[in-house]
């Protein structure tokens, strides 16, 4: 009897140091919420890649499209809360909720890390005759709604920028609502004076001398646009950014949330993606899991605050 009472001792001992499989014990998916080839879907396949490396699984990027990212969105918060299923997070949870694509907020997710920020780029023809921002700005002023400024969509993030530096500049803009490569090639067209777009969106253009980027929204000058002034810089004091991040259902367990929020922030912090994202216009701005979710939650007050004013925020 003593013995087998040994034996069952030892069996308890020997399965509690057992390792438990390690998470993650599978291959995951990254959900991206905009087309391949454009500036998220690229960023997201970088640090995929790389942090798949670390975390021992593929990172598999998915395109889901539509209503703002509202589609995208609504796939994840449904897949279960195991660590597998991962968004690339950005702006869009707020303003696909407050413009009434979706039924749930920001809190329906749990954030890993912020990781980069994108500036708007504010750009006119080449041939435009405004040689800076203080001449497209003074032109408006004196001419209420003849420019026409042209953003990704009604409700866009890029769209909310321009009304942001409409309120700022106190000038009467006509926004006019294109996908993100329409705002650049009407802006060639000559049917609008200027267009507002991520950096990465209009860089050929750039650098063919077809436009000319007049001031980009961010804190600091791009390290790929050396030359372009902030707003700030230009004396008009707005600045916004477009964040992006990972994050996934709430509910997820914190041991999982953990491992995802080293190997990305590694991924993000290291030489390879910081190069990659400097090309893309990105910057490459880091927050930790908490600091993420208090971060998404005042930046959803300012983005309603703002919807509210320009009368898009349906909830």
């Amino acid at each position: 009897m003593r013995r087998w009472l040994a034996c069952i001792a030892a069996l308890v001992v020997l399965c509690a140091a057992a390792p438990t499989s390690a998470f993650p014990d599978k291959p995951l998916e990254l959900t991206v919420l905009f087309g391949a080839g454009s500036a998220a879907d690229l960023l997201a396949r970088k640090l995929a890649e790389l942090a798949g490396r670390d975390l021992g699984q593929p990172v598999a990027v998915v395109n889901r499209t539509g209503a703002g990212g509202a589609l995208g969105y609504t796939y994840v918060k449904g897949q279960p809360a195991d660590g597998h299923a991962l968004v690339w997070n950005s702006n869009s949870v707020s303003t696909a909720y407050h413009a009434g694509n979706m039924k749930f907020d920001y809190t329906a997710f749990a954030g890993v890390a912020a990781l980069t920020s994108e500036p708007v780029s504010l750009a006119v023809k080449t041939d435009a005759p405004w040689k800076d921002v203080r001449e497209l700005l003074a032109h408006a002023k004196a001419h209420p709604g003849a420019v026409r400024v042209g953003n990704s969509g009604r409700g866009s993030f890029t769209h909310l920028v321009a009304v942001a530096l409409e309120n700022r500049a106190g000038v009467k803009l006509t926004h006019v609502p294109f996908g993100r490569e329409l705002a650049v090639t009407t802006v060639l067209g000559d049917k609008i004076e200027a267009s507002v777009q991520l950096p990465a969106e209009i860089m050929a253009q750039v650098t063919g001398r077809q436009v000319r980027v007049l001031a980009v929204s961010g804190e600091k000058r791009l390290a790929s646009l050396p030359d372009v002034p902030t707003l700030k810089e230009a004396g008009i004091d707005l600045t916004m950014t477009l964040w992006r991040g990972i994050a996934l259902p709430k509910g997820t367990p914190a041991a999982a949330i953990a491992r995802l929020e080293r190997a990305f922030t590694q991924a993000a912090n290291s030489a390879e993606f910081r190069d990659f994202a400097s090309r893309m216009g990105a910057v490459v701005d880091m927050r930790g899991a908490k600091e993420f979710d208090e971060f998404i939650a005042r930046d959803d007050r300012e983005i309603a605050a703002l919807m509210e004013q320009i009368g898009l925020r349906k909830q």
